[in-house]
């Protein structure tokens, strides 16, 4: 400092000295502010004289609320409804909710198509030509999409930011997302092709060890729903969570939207029990499943069961959600006395042991993927019912 004061011959000055030209230019912008702020409160009194409901609700979303009812608006599905991966029960879910949220506001890497997070029927957002767009061309700028993302959520007024680009390309943002959990940002980061089942695009492309990176974020709530039901289920928590981060890891793969046993409501518990065949609440063994594998640990229930064993299937679809319920809960759904659990989740290992123990088993990834369709590539994994039930059988004659 002392050099720095030398050089630019300020060391007549007193520290930390203000010269009256930065006041100046100062007061400038100080005025200008009040300017703004008076024509703003201006047009918002006018507004709410003229349109006293509609003010109303302005003052709701402008001081962060949300409107009554918001989350009657997310689809709900039936075992008749056509199969589709998450990721376009995610579209739906997302294009129902514009219809109630005027601030959700968002974009895509480049990858709109793909993500299936675009707002159909709103204009782009773009200055001045349509500053009520609410959809946001981002190009392949992930980093800055996340960090843009940021600053709408923390600017607030009913503001609600999504912003999508594949699972493996969080890597680019990791530190936005980050900024987002720290700063208590409520951005919505909406991340497709979760796993080895997208397909053709091979190692690259699929994700493996970013789910769990993820995972390990503090405060930040990540979601790997498994149909539709589930995928519901995790916008409206994120939505209802306006000061911390999600993320939404969505298929690319076709599933059912509405597996059996599965709820939008148990979505907040982060995890439950999807069916159980034991009586006084004593399986033999746990099935335990995120994503579209929770289909496979249903599979081999259904074969074990068949067998004659009792078999408990637990959908764990947000860790940070299930690890906050109370020891009760959690004893209920994950009773300690049953140590023979297989946990199934075509991503890395790392942090499965803490809910299927010692001598459970994990079905992971722990090798980078493999160009292939999905279903060659789950079957080199080990992700089938034949194999998942290989292991069931493997600990239950132990």
């Amino acid at each position: 400092v002392k050099k720095m004061r030398e050089r630019v011959n300020w060391v007549d000055r007193d520290q930390f000295h203000v010269i009256p030209m930065v006041y100046r230019e100062m007061q400038i912008q100080t005025d200008h502010g009040e300017r703004l702020e008076k024509e703003w409160c201006s047009k918002v009194y006018n507004y709410r004289s003229k349109y006293p409901h509609e003010g109303a609700e302005l003052d709701l979303l402008l001081n962060g609320g949300l409107l009554p009812g918001w989350e009657n608006a997310l689809p709900k599905w039936s075992t008749s409804d056509p199969l589709d991966a998450t990721r376009g029960y995610s579209e739906k879910c997302l294009n129902q909710l514009a219809k109630v949220l005027p601030g959700l506001i968002g974009g895509s890497a480049d990858l709109a198509s793909s993500n299936k997070a675009y707002l159909l029927g709103y204009h782009d957002f773009s200055q001045p030509d349509s500053p009520w767009g609410r959809n946001i061309r981002y190009g392949v700028r992930e980093h800055a999409m996340a960090g843009i993302s940021n600053g709408v959520a923390l600017h607030g007024g009913g503001l609600i930011p999504f912003a999508a680009t594949f699972l493996i390309f969080s890597d680019y943002m990791k530190n936005s997302i980050r900024l987002s959990a720290l700063s208590h940002a409520g951005v919505i980061y909406i991340l497709t092709h979760d796993s080895i089942g997208l397909g053709e695009d091979g190692p690259t492309h699929q994700p493996v060890e970013q789910l769990a990176g993820l995972r390990a974020v503090p405060r930040l709530l990540a979601f790997r729903p498994a149909d539709g039901n589930e995928t519901a289920g995790s916008y409206r928590v994120a939505i209802a969570n306006r000061d911390v981060p999600s993320v939404i890891a969505l298929s690319r793969q076709k599933i059912a939207a509405n597996l059996e046993g599965t709820s939008a409501d148990e979505v907040e518990r982060g995890g439950y029990i999807v069916s159980d065949n034991s009586s006084e609440n004593k399986p033999e063994i746990i099935l335990i499943g995120t994503g579209t594998e929770l289909s496979l640990c249903e599979g081999t229930a259904k074969t074990l069961r068949q067998e004659g064993r009792r078999v408990r299937v637990v959908s764990l679809v947000c860790w940070r959600l299930f690890d906050r319920q109370p020891a009760e809960y959690k004893e209920k759904v994950l009773p300690s006395r049953v140590v023979k659990r297989v946990s199934v989740e075509a991503g890395s290992s790392v942090g499965w042991r803490e809910y299927v123990g010692v001598e459970g088993k994990v079905i992971g990834v722990e090798e980078f993927g493999a160009s292939g369709a999905y279903l060659d590539t789950f079957k080199k994994y080990g992700f089938t019912i034949d194999n998942v039930t290989k292991v069931a059988r493997s600990l239950l004659s132990e």
